[in-house]
């Protein structure tokens, strides 16, 4: 899915993760410090061919709406594709995943089109340190980039390369920077993010990590992980997980599967027994914690029993927030010469998971009726709450511009879409 800025100069359409967004924001001040103030950058996914397919219809809106604009593609896509964007004529600029992080690729004046290192090559993540965020009061942070690991059906080791982390100070010296502005939410982000540390001196663990960050900037309330491995989950970070209030209570987890053979066919780490047991160990430590999770519906050779397994997983796994992808189909992936179930099978299994999933949402959200939350107040009288629940306030006045930033106590009083309705606690 994608999301643009505001109508700010110069203009960035994010598509696909939460890494992407962190990195559209480090775009957005390079191009403003070359002067390109009314650039348009396209930051590509790769995760599915309905991603790239929509990168390259925007791509084609963009340029029919904007004929003198300076039109720059970049992004898992293009780093994976390079040849299919460099065929658009629609487009002025073509940069790879590494280009994109470095200030110089944003000059007005270059001599070439296109500028895409083999992303294989590259060992350091380059650091960035952001002096703002179009939503002031959240800030995703690179911790790390890249993947070490070969799932079958996933091409973005090959547009993101191998795992790189942040060195600590530099994690701690952007989210105190952010903190000073008024951040008050940090989420850590990252392609594998349970993967952090084993390049650095003394290989510290994303939870050795954490917990300095958490140490080092106690003006920081509210830490969040985007999607973790949960067997990769070590000591340190469960002990965060399950006693430390400022790591809120809500986790994403890749799944990807509920059957165990499917599991080994997609290359993944964990078994169903893994997840179960995980999910169970935190709840019973932590009873307020809620669990998202992704799934891949219909991947190659899965049966309907195999797909009941996935199904069941929810109800054991006690999910609420469900991420789905019907399967298709990667390029140079194994899985896409592996025997494919029917495209009309994988639509109605994603849908039926798409189901499920709004069913407990649902559930969920009208159990949150009548109990308190606390929220973090954005703009346009919304927020969310500790679980990342959107919230919207029931009668928003002058006060709210004040309260832009705070963290204020809350009563849920009823549920309009997938949104709690609220009031302060005044």
């Amino acid at each position: 899915m994608a999301s643009s800025a505001p109508s700010t100069d110069p203009q960035v359409i994010t598509f696909g993760c939460r890494l992407n967004s962190y990195e559209s924001e480090v775009m957005r001040d390079h191009a403003r410090s070359q002067g390109l103030q009314d650039a348009i950058i396209i930051n590509t996914c790769a995760v599915t061919a309905e991603a790239e397919r929509q990168a390259r219809q925007s791509i084609r809106r963009l340029r029919r709406e904007n004929p003198s604009a300076l039109i720059i593609v970049t992004g898992c896509s293009v780093q994976t594709n390079t040849e299919l964007y460099a065929n658009m004529p629609e487009i002025d600029r073509i940069l790879g995943n590494h280009e994109k992080m470095q200030r110089e690729w944003f000059s007005p004046h270059l001599p070439d089109r296109v500028h895409v290192t083999d992303i294989m090559t590259i060992r350091e993540t380059a650091h960035h340190l952001i002096t703002g965020f179009e939503n002031h009061v959240r800030a995703f942070i690179q911790i790390q980039n890249g993947c070490d690991h070969r799932c079958t059906f996933c091409k973005i080791p090959f547009g993101r390369g191998n795992n790189r982390s942040v060195p600590i100070g530099e994690i701690v010296a952007q989210i105190r920077a952010l903190v000073e502005q008024g951040c008050r939410e940090i989420v850590f982000t990252g392609v594998d993010i349970t993967g952090y540390g084993p390049d650095l001196p003394g290989k510290p663990t994303l939870g050795q990590m954490t917990r300095r960050v958490l140490n080092l900037i106690p003006d920081l309330p509210r830490l969040r992980l985007s999607s973790i491995d949960p067997i990769e989950v070590e000591k340190d970070l469960m002990e965060l997980i399950v006693h430390e209030p400022r790591l809120m209570p809500h986790l994403h987890l890749s799944l990807q599967s509920g059957d165990n053979m499917i599991l080994k066919r997609m290359k993944r780490r964990h078994s169903r027994e893994d997840a179960i047991d995980f999910c169970r160990r935190v709840i019973k430590a932590r009873p307020e914690i809620i669990f998202g999770a992704d799934f891949i519906a219909g991947f190659p050779t899965e049966t309907p029993e195999m797909f009941e397994n996935t199904l069941r997983i929810v109800e054991e796994c006690q999910l609420t927030h469900l991420h789905v992808f019907p399967y298709s189909p990667r390029q140079g992936t194994p899985a896409a010469r592996m025997p494919q179930v029917e495209k009309v099978l994988v639509k109605e299994r994603a849908q039926q998971l798409r189901t499920l999933g709004e069913k407990k949402l649902s559930q969920y959200l009208h159990y949150c009726t009548g109990q308190q939350r606390s929220v973090l107040v954005e703009r346009n009288a919304r927020g969310h709450t500790e679980h990342f629940t959107p919230v919207k306030f029931e009668t928003p006045d002058e006060k709210m511009d004040s309260l832009l930033g705070k963290i204020i106590p809350v009563t849920v009083l009823g549920v309009e879409g997938k949104n709690l309705v609220v009031k302060r606690n005044d």
